[in-house]
């Protein structure tokens, strides 16, 4: 195992980013970054020494304050009174594995020499993500424009010694850890803060968080979709390699391989059937499995594009001898991908829900709700219901947040995207899923039991050998809230290969 990623302009992508996370893979700055950090932050200081004239952000006020000139002995105080004003996030704690991402990306941001940030500033933020130190971040407050100011706002703040992290577990003054570690507060120079606070990272860290968990889900789908197929007695016909040559869609294809590949050696799926076709939800996986994955592959390229760009404001180029003030923490890429991948999410729950209902409906020889004594026994009845009503929520979250625009700062902010909001929306969504694929696999390790003595595939029967382990057979009424809840954590620590994953 590697000891080190070292930061430079080597492009991160999904398995890049998954292999960091697994393997808790500690950043190091490379001496390319360390130049072009180094070398931005000279030019500035420099520049600075000779301007008189305004430049926006570095001697100016902020926002719908761009006029106000700022003198030189001031500066300092100006990054600092930027960072503790604009911390005015509220809500729900970010996830520290979003925090996590957070911090690789801003400095992943910062290390292209763009920004006029100080070396010093880096290796802090370096060191809190080595040492697992998560400023503690709001999920409420950014509007996607600006950057994501007052989410970065709380993550900055500890590099001052102000603000709460979470360490080993334990919400506590970030200052408490700056005297365990024999830290001094950063002071900031001159662009520093606003380079901290622009920029897309909460936006991104939430949007590659759910890309891992959505190409994961939509790897399950298939999956349970193919055991939800064999449970109800499915016909193979409209997997078949012609049908999808036909109208070749990437993740059709791939869609029909999958099952075809799970169903290899099924004594169920080889029987003769009494019906001539399958309802949609079981026919028409490919296409609905398949245009989620065409989703997902649209988003990831996004959000690749953004993790490995600068987003901060204004943009620094020494070479050219150029300080631009431009749109580069503008989320509306973000906030377009996010909603996309809001509803394509959304679509796998809701036709998982419906091949839920299908199975317990007494279709095709299984008895009514999957139990024995329907009537004494109420059986698999309500967590259909429970699906049902998260689908339903669902469908709500998945309206686009990036159709609304509220203006801010006085005007000057006219235009924002609210990619923030679709970001937390597609959390709670995303999450809403693999409890519906969870009351789904539920349902069909259930109904594919019934079908004994017959056998699906080996790698199905395989699965289903250690799901049964956890979430065993139900005989007779219990309390089913406990089997949803393991039947969630199977999924969560079932592990798939990367190849798998994002090939």
């Amino acid at each position: 195992m590697q000891d080190y990623h070292y930061i430079s302009s080597e492009t991160l992508d999904l398995s890049k980013i998954q292999e960091l996370i697994s393997d808790n893979i500690r950043l190091k700055l490379s001496d390319e970054a360390v130049k072009n950090i180094t070398d931005c932050r000279t030019y500035l200081d420099e520049k600075m020494k000779a301007q008189t004239t305004p430049i926006y952000g570095i001697n100016t006020g902020f926002g719908s304050l761009y006029n106000v000139k700022i003198s030189r002995e001031n500066l300092t105080k100006l990054q600092e009174n930027l960072v503790m004003s604009h911390a005015c996030g509220t809500g729900e704690v970010v996830p520290v594995e979003v925090v996590k991402l957070m911090l690789l990306f801003k400095i992943q941001s910062l290390s292209y020499g763009h920004s006029g940030v100080q070396l010093e500033t880096v290796n802090r933020l370096v060191a809190f993500y080595n040492n697992d130190i998560f400023p503690v971040v709001y999920t409420q407050g950014s509007l996607g424009a600006s950057g994501d100011l007052a989410p970065l706002a709380h993550l900055s703040l500890p590099l001052l010694g102000k603000g709460e992290v979470v360490y080993k577990g334990q919400i506590i003054a970030a200052k408490e850890v700056m005297e365990t570690f024999g830290w001094e507060p950063i002071t900031l120079r001159s662009k520093e803060g606003l380079a901290l606070l622009n920029g897309t990272q909460f936006m991104s860290a939430y949007g590659v968080h759910l890309l891992l968990k959505s190409y994961k889900l939509s790897y399950l789908a298939d999956v349970i979709g193919s055991i939800s197929l064999e449970a109800f007695d499915g016909r193979i016909e409209p997997f078949n390699a012609l049908v999808h040559l036909a109208r070749p869609h990437n993740g059709q294809l791939k869609t029909a391989e999958r099952v075809r590949e799970f169903l290899e050696d099924s004594e169920l799926i080889v029987q003769e059937k009494q019906h001539v076709q399958d309802p949609y939800s079981f026919r028409c996986i490919p296409q609905v499995h398949g245009a989620t994955k065409d989703t997902l592959d649209f988003v990831a390229r996004t959000f690749k594009t953004e993790i490995n760009a600068v987003t901060d404001n204004p943009n620094i180029f020494a070479k050219e001898d150029e300080i631009i003030s431009g749109g580069n923490f503008h989320g509306q890429p973000l906030a377009l991908a996010l909603d996309y991948l809001k509803i394509a999410m959304a679509e796998l729950g809701n036709i998982s829900e419906r091949r839920t209902f299908q199975l317990v409906s007494g279709l095709r020889g299984l008895p009514a709700f999957l139990v024995n004594n329907p009537g004494l026994n109420s059986g698999f009845m309500i967590p259909q219901y429970t699906a049902a009503s998260i689908v339903s929520t669902n469908k709500q979250l998945a309206t686009p947040a990036s159709v609304d625009s509220i203006v801010s700062s006085n005007g000057q902010e006219d235009h924002v995207s609210m990619g923030a909001n679709a970001a937390t929306q597609a959390f709670t969504l995303v999450n809403n899923v693999e409890r519906i694929l969870a009351i789904e696999l539920f349902n069909a390790s259930q109904a594919l039991q019934l079908r004994a003595p017959l056998k699906s595939s080996p790698f199905i029967e395989s699965l289903l050998s250690v799901y049964r382990e956890e979430v065993p057979f139900v005989t007779d009424d219990r309390i089913l809230h406990e089997d949803i809840e393991n039947s969630i954590q199977f999924l969560e620590h079932l592990s798939v290969d990367s190849e798998e994953l994002f090939h």
